[in-house]
C-alpha cells in the first residue's frame, strides 16, 4: 500500500512538470522541450558514443578473426540459456554456444515447461556432447526462475546468459568474462545485440535503431557511470553478486531492467562490452514490436515503483541520473498529450496566450533538423560500429523513419504502461509466451558467427 501511495506520488510528480511548464512558464517553453527533448538526447548519446569509442574503443584492436584477452587461469564458463517453446531455434541457439572457441565451458540449457519438441531435441543435443547439461521444468515458471534454477546448478563463477534464440559470436563468452576477472566489484557485463531479422521495413529500422540508438545509449550510460538496464539476450554475471541481491525477480516482467538495478544498488557495477556480439530475432511487424516495446515500458515502470522508496537514499546517489532521465522521458510524454489536447482545444476555444499551441507551434524546419539530427546519429554509429558489422551503411536509408518509430512507440507504450503498472495487481509471476521472432532471418549474418 505505501508503495502504491509513493508510486501516486511519482505519478503526480511528473505529470505536474508539464502542467507547472504549462502554467507558471509559457507554453513556449512547453512546445520547447516537446520538440527538443529529443534532439538533446540525441546530442547526448552521440556525444556520449564518441567519448566512449575515443576513449576507449579505438584503441582495441578488432577483426573477425581477433582473439580475446586471454583469461588467467583459464576459468570455467557456464553459458545458461532458459528455453520455452524454442523447437525451431534451439539446435542453432546450442550449436553456437558449444562452439565457443574458449576451451573451458558448460552449457546450462534449462526447458521451462515447453509445450514442443524442445525438450526432446535438447536431451538429443546432450547426447552428442557432454558439455550440454539439460534442466527440465514440469511448468513454464518464467524467464527469472528458469535463469535462476540454471545459475544454481552452474559449476562456475562466471555466467553468461543468452536467450533461446540466439547466436553467440565464437569469441563472446570470453569477451564477456574479461572483466568480470579483472574487476573484483563488477557484478555484470552487457553484450552487443545485432539483428537477424530484417526483411520487412520494421525490421530493417531496428538493425539501425540498435547501433544508432540502444549502442549509443549503453555507451553513454557506461561513461557516466550507471547503466539502466542489461540486455536480457546477451549478459555475462558474477554469481556471488547474483546471490548477494537474490537472483533476478520471479515477479518482474523484465528480469533484465530488475536486475541492473538491484545489482546497482548494491553497488555492483555493470559494464558494457562491444565486442561481445550475439545475432538475435525481432519483431518485423507492428504487432510484434509494440507488444515487445510494451513490455519493456512497462517493466521500467515497475523498476520504478519497487525502488522509489530506498533510491533516495544519499548511498544510492550515482542512480540518481537514471531516475532523473527516465521521469523526463516519461514526463516529454506526458507532455506531448497535453500539448496536443491543447491544440485541439484552441481549434473550437480561444485559450490563454500562454498555452495557445497554434501561436507558437515550432519553426517549419522542425522536420528538416530532426532528419539531419537522425542521419548524424546514424553516422556516428557507422562510425563506431562498422568494425562489427561492415554493411551496416547500407541500413542508412532506412533510419530516417526512427524519429517516427522509436519516439512515438516510446510515446504511447509510456502512455500505456505507466498508468497499467501504477493501478495494476502486482506480485504475479511473470511467465513467458513465445515472442515474435520475425519473418526471415538474414543470411548473411549467419557466416559471421
Amino acid at each position: 500500500m505505501i508503495d502504491r501511495i509513493l508510486a501516486l506520488i511519482v505519478l503526480a510528480l511528473v505529470l505536474g512538470f508539464p502542467l507547472g511548464v504549462i502554467f507558471l512558464v509559457t507554453g513556449q517553453f512547453l512546445m520547447d522541450f516537446v520538440f527538443f527533448y529529443p534532439l538533446f538526447m540525441s546530442g547526448l548519446w552521440m556525444a556520449g558514443g564518441l567519448y566512449f569509442w575515443l576513449h576507449w574503443e579505438r584503441h582495441w584492436p578488432w577483426e573477425a578473426d581477433t582473439l580475446p584477452p586471454p583469461l588467467p587461469g583459464e576459468p570455467l564458463i557456464s553459458i545458461l540459456i532458459p528455453c520455452f517453446n524454442e523447437g525451431d531455434n534451439v539446435v542453432e541457439t546450442i550449436d553456437a554456444a558449444l562452439a565457443q572457441h574458449y576451451p573451458n565451458i558448460e552449457v546450462i540449457a534449462i526447458n521451462d515447461g515447453s509445450s514442443d519438441n524442445t525438450g526432446q531435441m535438447l536431451d538429443e543435443l546432450a547426447l552428442k556432447d557432454s558439455r550440454l547439461r539439460v534442466i527440465h521444468l514440469a511448468q513454464n515458471q518464467g524467464k527469472a526462475v528458469a535463469m535462476s534454477m540454471g545459475a544454481v546448478a552452474a559449476r562456475s563463477e562466471y555466467l553468461v546468459c543468452i536467450d533461446g534464440d540466439a547466436l553467440l559470436a565464437p569469441h563472446t563468452a570470453a569477451y564477456l568474462v574479461a572483466p568480470l576477472l579483472q574487476n573484483p566489484r563488477l557484478g555484470a557485463v552487457t553484450g552487443n545485440p545485432r539483428i537477424r531479422t530484417r526483411s520487412t521495413l520494421v525490421g530493417r529500422v531496428q538493425v539501425g535503431e540498435f547501433s544508432s540508438i540502444i549502442g549509443l545509449i549503453k555507451r553513454t550510460q557506461r561513461v557516466f557511470g550507471r547503466i539502466f538496464t542489461v540486455s536480457g539476450v546477451v549478459c555475462a554475471f558474477r554469481r556471488t553478486a547474483l546471490d548477494r541481491v537474490g537472483y533476478w525477480s520471479p515477479d518482474m516482467i523484465t528480469e533484465d531492467i530488475d536486475i541492473s538495478w538491484k545489482l546497482q544498488l548494491d553497488h555492483w557495477s555493470v559494464f558494457y562490452e562491444p565486442r561481445a556480439l550475439c545475432w538475435i530475432l525481432m519483431p518485423e511487424t507492428l504487432r510484434g514490436l509494440w507488444k515487445q516495446r510494451l513490455r519493456w515500458a512497462q517493466g521500467g515502470a515497475e523498476v520504478l515503483f519497487k525502488n522509489v522508496r530506498g533510491i533516495w537514499h544519499w548511498r544510492h546517489r550515482y542512480l540518481w541520473p537514471l531516475l532523473f532521465e527516465y521521469c523526463l522521458s516519461t514526463g516529454w510524454a506526458f507532455t506531448f498529450v497535453l500539448s496536443i489536447i491543447f491544440y485541439v482545444l484552441g481549434l473550437f476555444i480561444e485559450l490563454p496566450a500562454a498555452i495557445n499551441v497554434q501561436r507558437i507551434l515550432p519553426p517549419a524546419f522542425t522536420g528538416l533538423l530532426l532528419a539531419v539530427v537522425c542521419l548524424g546519429q546514424f553516422a556516428v554509429s557507422v562510425l563506431i560500429d562498422r568494425r562489427y558489422e561492415r554493411d551496416l551503411w547500407k541500413i542508412m536509408f532506412w533510419v530516417v523513419w526512427y524519429p517516427l518509430v522509436f519516439w512515438l512507440i516510446s510515446l504511447f507504450t509510456t502512455l500505456v504502461s505507466f498508468p497499467r503498472v501504477l493501478f495494476g495487481q502486482g506480485g504475479k509471476r511473470a511467465r513467458w509466451v513465445s515472442p515474435d521472432r520475425g519473418i526471415k532471418p538474414f543470411d548473411g549474418d549467419k557466416q559471421k558467427v
